[in-house]
Parts: structure tokens; C-alpha cells; sequence
């Protein structure tokens, strides 16, 4: 019985030490570096993937815009009553797209 615990207390050790020893080289990486200059390669990255964004933003809108159009021509030859609903709602949010993606570029000076 006494062997048994000694090996439950040896493996505890052993996990306690290796973690102390994980905990130690984290901090000691984490004080080696450097936050203005983590926070100025995120800023440079972000940028750089913005005009990509805004394009694939353009080309969703463009998309949204085409299923509306077909949505809209479909719900008109089928005589409904809410066609101009539907138009305004699916025109509406492909202007919402643009508008928001240049306001996007204009705050943050992109």
C-alpha cells in the first residue's frame, strides 16, 4: 500500500515540476518580446488585407444583388402584392454593403 502512494506521489511530483518548469519558460518567452512592435506588424497586416476585404465585400454585394434582381422579377411576373417591398429591402442592403465598406476605408484613412 505504502509503494502505491509513493508512486502516485512521485508521478504528482513530477507533473507539479514539469509544470512549474512550462510556466517559468512561457513567461520568460513573453518578456522577451516586444508589444509595440507585435502591435504595429498586426496593424501593417490588417491594412494591407483591407483593400482585399473591401473588394470581396463589392463582389458580394454584386452577387446579393443579382439573386435580388432574380427574386424580384420573379416575385413581379407572379403578380404579389409586396414586389416593392422586396425591391426596396434587397436594393437596400446591396447599398448597405458599399456604403459600409467605404465609410470603413474613409474613417480609418485606408
Amino acid at each position: 500500500m505504502e509503494k502505491c502512494k509513493r508512486k502516485s506521489w512521485s508521478k504528482t511530483l513530477q507533473k507539479a515540476a514539469l509544470c512549474v518548469v512550462l510556466i517559468t519558460l512561457t513567461y520568460l518567452t513573453t518578456q522577451a518580446q516586444d508589444g509595440n512592435a507585435g502591435i504595429q506588424e498586426a496593424n501593417t497586416q490588417v491594412r494591407s488585407y483591407f483593400e482585399s476585404g473591401t473588394d470581396l465585400m463589392y463582389g458580394i454585394g454584386a452577387i446579393v444583388g443579382l439573386i435580388g434582381a432574380v427574386k424580384v422579377y420573379q416575385k413581379w411576373n407572379s403578380g404579389d402584392q409586396d414586389t416593392s417591398k422586396v425591391a426596396a429591402a434587397w436594393f437596400g442592403s446591396c447599398i448597405f454593403l458599399v456604403v459600409v465598406a467605404t465609410i470603413i476605408k474613409s474613417f480609418f484613412g485606408l
